[in-house]
Order: structure tokens, then C-alpha cells, then sequence
């Protein structure tokens, strides 16, 4: 059973006439005699009186109010799936690292907001692990994260990276570590560390960049929002690794004071790269070319650097 053939039933019932209903469905009217046939072949009964009027059987009153109904739903759903591809969805659900909601998103979300103004915008602040778990779920259309290729490389996923940034040390402004401009590692065990909580991908690399120099953290505190990090930083010798980007706030605080992470030697006297985190957008494949989607990345693709405060990066934009 086809939907053709559906169509054609209920054109001769509107019609009572085998040739009329042709016209209505622009095909011959030898086309609707074999559809019907093969409708009624496949139900195993009559539909129709061959007559001069073309009058349903029982068999075809009884089939009537079923065909109607199939018929409906499937103009429902083309109309849904036309009006998706079309950039009429209701809302668009968007999923980011807490740094990127506070400092990069806003300019983003208020151009996109003016190009598509029927679209309710719905941002929620998440871990990356747990934004990318998200969509994958289906539960948001996009994400922007720090890089995670357990997801990111996932044959269902189109992931792009934005930008790649420093990660920085937080401290207390009268810290014993704030007379140095630059830090290794070897001075960073030396005190606690305020971490993000599991399902935060700086978690993650902190933890894992420190195995890497075969040491190991001092945790002394798990957080997961920036403002609680400042908070519990300015009050004693606990130190906090975090994104450049996520430090914006602090710059300007008297109170704090951020220093960079020295590059590292390797045993053959090479100078390894400091410690980076790359922040990617993401979404799922069969998402990309929906258009308020696709506009959105379109958007994000240019956030070529972390600091849209930058008047030349928000031109472009």
C-alpha cells in the first residue's frame, strides 16, 4: 500500500468519477485505474462499483475513514518536515562551557535573534562532557565545548574548532606565587588546586596534564561556576588553572592575580607547548544543513579568536 495510492481512493470518492480524479492528482486516468487495482489487490476486496459513477462498496465505506486519516498525518508530516528544512522550527536549543555563555555567545545569540525573530533561542551553561552528552541524546541541537575526540571524531558528528586558548593560573593577589610572572609545574603541586567538578572538560585536562609530568594535583576544592572559583581564590593559598577566557573578570580585580604557565624542556632540550584547551562547535550531522542551525555555526565559525570584545572580531561578525 502506497500513499499515491491512498490519494487516489479519496480523489474518486471526492470526485465520483475515475476521469475527474486523474485531473485532480495530474496523472492519466488509466494511471488511477491501476493504482486503484493494485489497492485492491493488496486489501483483498473491492473498493468501488464499476459503474457510470464510480460508488464505494462496503468494503470501501468501511476503508474510507482509515484513508482520510493516514492521508492527514502524511500532509501533517511533509508540512513539518518542509517548514524544518525551511528554518520554521519553534526553537533552537544550544548547549556551552560556562565561559563561552558569559563572554562570547551574547553578540552571537542577539545577531542570530534578529535574523530569525520567530525562533525562541533556549542557552543552557553545562560541563563539556555533559553538553555533548546532551546532544548526542537529542536533547539540544548544538554544542560548544572544549575539544573532547571521544565525541568530536564520531562519525555522527560535524565538529569544528573556533579557537584554541592558554590556560592560566588563578591566585590570590598576595599569594606566595604571585612574585613570579611565569610558573611551572613543579611550583604548582606545591599548593591545593580548585577544580571543576566531573563532567567539566578542564577537569579533565588539568588532571591529565599533570599525569603527563608524573605528578599529582592537589585537589582541595570542587566548584563549577567562575564566580564561585574568584570567590574562593581571593581567600587564601588555593590556585585554580583556567581558561584566558574565563578570566576577564579577574584582569581588573585587585584582589587576584593571574600568571602564565611556562613552557616545559623536554630531555632532548626542546621547549614543549603550555598548557591550551581548544574550544569546538558541534552538532550532530544530520543537523547541519537544517538552516537556523547551519546560520548558527555560520555565525560561530567566526569567533576565530577567544575575545569577541575585540571591535575587529565583532565587525566581522
Amino acid at each position: 500500500m502506497r500513499i499515491e495510492q491512498l490519494q487516489a481512493f479519496l480523489a474518486i470518492t471526492e470526485t465520483n468519477n475515475f476521469g475527474q480524479a486523474a485531473k485532480k492528482c495530474g496523472v492519466t486516468q488509466s494511471t488511477i485505474s491501476r493504482q486503484i487495482q493494485s489497492l485492491e489487490n493488496s486489501l483483498g476486496v473491492d473498493l468501488f462499483h464499476r459503474s457510470h459513477q464510480a460508488k464505494l462498496t462496503v468494503a470501501g465505506e468501511k476503508f474510507l475513514p482509515g484513508a482520510r486519516k493516514i492521508c492527514k498525518e502524511w500532509a501533517v508530516v511533509n508540512k513539518e518536515l518542509a517548514d524544518l528544512m525551511a528554518g520554521k522550527q519553534p526553537e533552537l536549543c544550544v548547549a556551552a562551557i560556562h565561559s563561552v555563555c558569559s563572554y562570547h555567545l551574547p553578540p552571537i545569540l542577539r545577531i542570530f535573534c534578529n535574523q530569525y525573530p520567530n525562533i525562541q533561542l533556549r542557552v543552557t551553561a553545562l560541563g563539556s562532557d555533559r553538553a555533548l552528552k546532551v546532544l548526542r541524546d537529542g536533547l539540544v541541537d548544538l554544542a560548544i565545548v572544549m575539544d573532547n575526540p571521544a565525541f568530536t571524531m564520531s562519525s555522527e558528528m560535524v565538529a569544528d574548532q573556533l579557537f584554541e586558548e592558554a590556560i592560566e593560573v588563578l591566585m590570590a593577589a598576595d599569594h606566595p606565587l604571585a612574585q613570579y610572572s611565569q610558573l611551572a609545574w613543579q611550583e604548582l603541586i606545591a599548593y591545593p588546586h580548585l577544580v571543576f567538578k566531573d563532567g567539566y572538560g578542564m577537569q579533565r585536562l588539568v588532571q591529565d596534564w599533570f599525569s603527563q609530568q608524573n605528578a599529582t594535583i592537589q585537589t582541595g576544592m570542587e566548584l563549577n561556576t567562575l564566580d564561585a572559583f574568584r570567590g574562593v581564590i581571593r581567600q587564601g593559598e588555593l590556585l585554580a588553572l583556567l581558561p584566558s577566557s574565563a578570566l576577564m573578570d579577574a584582569q581588573n580585580d585587585p584582589t587576584l592575580a593571574i600568571r602564565s604557565i611556562g613552557a616545559n624542556t623536554s630531555k632532548n632540550g626542546t621547549a614543549k607547548a603550555t598548557l591550551t584547551r581548544k574550544v569546538m562547535f558541534a552538532t550532530t550531522r544530520d543537523r547541519a544543513e537544517i538552516p537556523p542551525i547551519k546560520a548558527f555555526r555560520q555565525l560561530v565559525q567566526k569567533m576565530s579568536s577567544p575575545s569577541l570584545v575585540n571591535p575587529a572580531i565583532q565587525a566581522k561578525l
